[in-house]
């Protein structure tokens, strides 16, 4: 198993009673609040975060999210860039840049071939869907989303791949009469991930053969959305899917003891407990972002515990959508994260435990990118955490083996 370090650079010092009086924390939040010398201070921290932990055998991962609290990363190239030239042997992950939020798809690839030219090929791709706040910062239309994603990832790929001049493309919602890049990227081809939970993009991603991975969905979502991948490939007549096309991403944090791994490890759920704060405008289901086969029973559907508002459960048997997710998610307890494998905290062997159990349960997967520093974690608190995951976790992660299936045969490993 490869371990992937991640920071979205939060930006936490906002004081309590503006944040309790905000209706969101996302998009509409004054940036009076953020000082740019302290956003400064956390910009270089979490890079020497990342310096370090390509000193310590980690891959890094990079992301982008808009006008919030949660990130102050509004620009995932200008990062990725940053650390193409800075490191020296990690691969760098693009988790990534909104793109069906971006007007220029051939920009975007334009600016990953150059990230990868000056990082001498080690970079990797990956996409995410947009969500309602990012939507609004962009002005950007809901409507025909997820067309505009998968579009524009065709587009990206054949931009980064195409090497005999111009080409082209009279797409649906994007037309390029000259798309020739330069530089070509390093890599004749970059690997592509994506990230999702619902079983209906999953599959997407699976007939594309592109990594798969789970945000803090847990046991059951996570099993559900491998699953969905794994028969759609069965189904579009591809070989079965090796082990290193799935991806886990949680919270962790490793400390010398048990007490302080999940007392500094309980700090990282700020994510949840605070920046996850939407109104209802950014974070009810906008029309066009779910798949025109499930939208109108999402918007029948109301949630079980009678909470209201369209679009808390989906109509993929109650399935639960990015939304209600983060409801669940904004009360959770350190010992409930725990549970329910979304933060893995303790000391090395407790966490190295918490991974394996985690792996085998669900299936085995080839990736773990680690949401290694949010909230008010000191910059002290991360670097011990990376030193000691680096040290005593990764090597055993390593060495973990395949999981065997229901018909006793292993996953293939690439």
């Amino acid at each position: 198993m490869d371990a992937w370090w991640m920071c979205e650079v939060p930006y936490p010092h906002v004081p309590k009673a503006v944040l309790d009086a905000a209706d969101s924390v996302r998009a509409s939040l004054p940036n009076r609040y953020c000082d740019p010398r302290v956003a400064a201070d956390l910009f270089e921290e979490v890079i020497d975060e990342y310096l370090l932990c390509d000193e310590m055998g980690l891959n890094v991962c990079a992301t982008e999210h808009h006008a919030g609290i949660n990130s102050l990363v509004g620009s995932n190239p200008m990062l990725v860039s940053i650390l193409a030239r800075q490191t020296r042997k990690a691969r760098i992950l693009s988790l990534g840049t909104l793109i069906s939020l971006r007007r220029e798809p051939v920009r975007v690839a334009e600016e990953y071939a150059t990230a990868d030219v000056v990082s001498r090929g080690r970079l990797e791709l990956g996409f995410v869907k947009s969500g309602g706040t990012e939507m609004a910062s962009a002005n950007a239309n809901p409507v025909n989303n997820i067309e505009r994603y998968w579009e524009a990832i065709d587009l990206i790929g054949k931009a980064l791949t195409h090497q005999d001049g111009p080409f082209s493309w009279e797409g649906k919602h994007f037309t390029h009469r000259h798309v020739n890049i330069w530089p070509r990227p390093w890599q004749d081809r970059l690997r592509m991930w994506a990230a999702t939970g619902d079983p209906h993009t999953a599959a997407e991603v699976g007939r594309r053969g592109m990594v798969h991975t789970l945000v803090l969905r847990g046991h059951e979502g996570t099993r559900r959305a491998y699953a969905a991948y794994r028969t759609a490939r069965t189904e579009a007549g591809l070989p079965p899917a090796s082990i290193d096309n799935f991806a886990y991403s949680a919270f962790v944090c490793v400390g010398d003891t048990e007490e302080e791994g999940r007392r500094v490890g309980g700090k990282l759920l700020w994510f949840l407990n605070t920046s996850l704060k939407s109104a209802p405008q950014y974070a009810e289901l906008l029309p066009g972002t779910a798949p025109p086969h499930i939208a109108g029973q999402a918007w029948r559907t109301r949630s079980k515990a009678g909470t209201g508002g369209p679009g808390l459960v989906n109509a993929e048997k109650d399935v639960a959508t990015a939304q209600q997710n983060a409801r669940k998610l904004m009360s959770t307890t350190v010992e409930q994260a725990m549970a329910q494998g979304i933060l893995f905290a303790g000391n090395p062997d407790s966490v190295f435990a918490q991974i394996k159990r985690f792996h085998d349960d669900v299936g085995g997967f080839g990736h773990l990118t680690m949401i290694g520093r949010t909230g008010f974690m000191t910059h002290a608190e991360s670097e011990k955490s990376i030193r000691l995951f680096g040290k005593e976790v990764l090597p055993r992660l390593k060495e973990i083996e395949p999981v065997a299936t229901a018909h006793g045969s292993r996953l293939a490993v690439n």
